[in-house]
């Protein structure tokens, strides 16, 4: 059996949701999944994607592939959240430490 990590569409008309999941690569879009790994919510301003990193990394290490539009939006979700970090501000010395060295 061929797996693979996918985008399987939830939603109504015009109102666009995507569900991370794996599933056998032969079946249809929107058929039955292995398991779900996240989600993609492109009509959120800014854009809401979630993926479990850990689960994302063990269906590779099985052998799975990733479809091209997952790859991307789990390099936009790393991007993003990398950018978060470095905005974090450095905390103030503790009480009785001295800024001097």
């Amino acid at each position: 059996m061929s797996v693979k990590i996918r985008l399987k569409r939830a939603g109504s008309k015009h109102r666009p949701f995507y569900k991370i999941i794996v599933a056998d690569s032969r079946g249809p879009r929107d058929g039955s999944t292995i398991e779900a790994l996240g989600y993609y919510d492109p009509l959120k301003e800014p854009e809401d994607i979630r993926i479990d990193e850990e689960r994302y990394s063990h269906w590779l290490s099985v052998g799975a592939s990733a479809s091209e539009p997952v790859e991307t939006l789990l390099r936009r979700m790393k991007k993003r959240t990398a950018g978060t970090d470095a905005a974090v501000p450095e905390t103030a010395p503790a009480e009785g430490e001295s800024d001097k060295q």
